[in-house]
């Protein structure tokens, strides 16, 4: 079976390898150390998720989530905020306007990251399933 791709995105290169040492067992982990080159990967690599942090060089991750889902090659791959802002005006940005599918806040446990990459996969794999059908069915 093949295993799903997430894209992690943080200029920190310990939260990137600890974010890896998590999902590894369960996923194919690519890495991006700011939001310009998320956006370059993502559209190379069409990763099944995106995890991005908030505040970064170059581009920032809000910046970079909306790239993401206005690009039409990667416009289906949904994107996770893991970020160290807390505030609500934030996570509503971020899933209100930008497009992300979830808001982790910075610390977090690794078995709730798991299960919001879990929750989101499938929320994705359900919505997909249909218009695959339906693209059968024509």
């Amino acid at each position: 079976m093949l295993r799903n791709t997430v894209l992690v995105v943080d200029d920190e290169p310990t939260v990137r390898m600890l974010v890896r040492r998590i999902l590894g067992r369960e996923y194919d982990v690519i890495e991006a150390e700011n939001g310009a080159r998320a956006v370059e990967v993502a559209k190379a690599n069409r990763p099944n998720l995106v995890l991005m942090d908030m505040m970064m060089p170059e581009m920032d991750g809000l910046s970079a989530c909306y790239a993401i889902r206005q690009d039409s090659s990667t416009c289906h791959v949904p994107v996770i905020m893991l970020t160290a802002v807390t505030h609500e005006l934030n996570r509503r940005l971020s899933e209100n306007v930008m497009g992300a599918s979830a808001y982790i806040v910075k610390p977090f446990e690794p078995s709730e990251l798991l299960a919001s990459v879990r929750d989101v996969l499938q929320k994705a794999k359900r919505v997909a399933e249909p218009a695959v059908s339906n693209a059968k069915d024509s």
